[in-house]
């Protein structure tokens, strides 16, 4: 049956996320705030969930309407058929959020949702009380300038959760983010690849599964995939052809970090993840160690200072990494970081900025991409 669903994305990954999806053969592709939609079948939900590297979930779209009072938002919600989606006997717990509408209330509006699917559901199946023992159909909700989206979540746990990192260190970076800046450097594995702030490995990780041409979610399992109507062999197709389309060549990435602890978790989390054979951790400060190639990418998520060091010992950090790579002209550089007087402390304004948020952390992602004029 033809879908309509929704990636939503962190703030700054729309475009990159719409992107994706048209390479992965979605139909209708529209990018708006926070999120992408799009068209497809069962086919392509599995599709996106599998192989979307910048999209937080999967959502499917079972009803868009207006409501201004409770009694339209009921009526919108009962008049949903939603029988075509949650059996007799499944778990349909409700959540959502509100925004400049004139219902605000989040727990009423989630009551309210609750009792008008319960009552469609059960004239439907023609049961006056639903078990809700069998399989759970998240279902979720937004309500924004009065108009009401409900919609289905396909994914479980949200696309970050790649499963190949059980645990972080004390800030870690969300795949899906770590993902979007890899894609923007335009790496594809011919060139050096460098994280000096290794941390977790992420970065080092996710660009490795980008070189590879691996499908991030390969490795996990999706809520949709105990949903009656989606067919068993569309997650069977989805991921055969995935892997089908791995590149195996040799790769030169690098992640580094001055913490012993941390080089040693990336290690564990790069076995995790299928890429320990192409990827490499070193113990080493970025400020004094050599550059492992003539030319390259780096990315890299520096520490911040309202999370892991006094503001002014990350700034110390910043200057001291700007001299030390003052002279890398061959060298690509892009760092994500929330202090908003980065350049003037790494001593070089960026070619190119953009926004976006880790976390609850609005960032710069700076991009040092010019070097034509650094060798005149």
């Amino acid at each position: 049956m033809e879908l309509n669903l929704i990636a939503p994305c962190l703030f700054g990954l729309e475009g990159i996320a719409g992107d994706e999806l048209r390479r992965l053969g979605m139909e209708n592709v529209r990018v708006e705030d926070r999120r992408v939609l799009f068209t497809g079948d069962e086919v392509s939900l599995a599709k996106a969930n599998v192989c979307l590297r910048t999209g937080e979930r999967i959502m499917v779209v079972l009803a868009q309407f207006e409501a201004r009072s409770f009694e339209e938002l009921f009526q919108g919600v009962y008049h949903t058929p939603l029988e075509q989606f949650i059996p007799a006997d499944g778990q349909f717990p409700v959540k959502g959020h509100c925004l400049n509408s004139q219902l605000m209330s989040t727990s009423d509006c989630q009551a309210i949702i609750k009792k008008a699917a319960s009552r469609r559901l059960g004239e439907k199946y023609g049961i006056s009380w639903l078990p809700e023992t069998g399989v759970k159909f998240q279902m979720h909700f937004t309500i924004l300038n009065d108009k009401v989206t409900l919609s289905l979540d396909t994914s479980g746990p949200g696309l970050h959760k790649r499963g190949y990192r059980a645990v972080g260190n004390d800030a870690p970076l969300h795949e899906t983010l770590a993902a979007g800046m890899i894609q923007l450097t335009r790496f594809r594995g011919r060139e050096y690849f460098w994280d000096p702030f290794c941390g977790s490995g992420t970065i080092p990780i996710e660009a490795a599964l980008i070189a590879k041409n691996r499908a991030p979610g390969l490795q996990r399992h999706f809520a949709a995939e105990e949903f009656p109507w989606m067919p068993k062999e569309a997650w069977k197709q989805v991921k055969e052809e995935a892997k089908d389309k791995e590149f195996n060549g040799q790769y030169r990435i690098m992640g580094s970090d001055s913490d012993p602890a941390c080089v040693s978790l990336s290690f564990a989390n790069a076995r995790k993840a299928g890429v320990a054979d192409c990827v490499t951790f070193k113990d080493g400060d970025a400020t004094k160690m050599s550059l492992p190639a003539q030319s390259g990418i780096i990315v890299c998520n520096p520490p911040y200072g309202e999370r892991m060091l006094e503001q002014q010992s990350a700034q110390r950090l910043y200057s001291a990494l700007g001299r030390h790579l003052k002279f890398a002209n061959d060298w690509k550089k892009f760092v994500i970081t929330s202090e908003p007087e980065f350049e003037h402390y790494f001593g070089k304004r960026a070619d190119k900025k953009r926004k976006f948020y880790n976390g609850k952390i609005k960032c710069d992602y700076y991009m040092f991409t010019d070097n034509s004029r650094k060798k005149k």
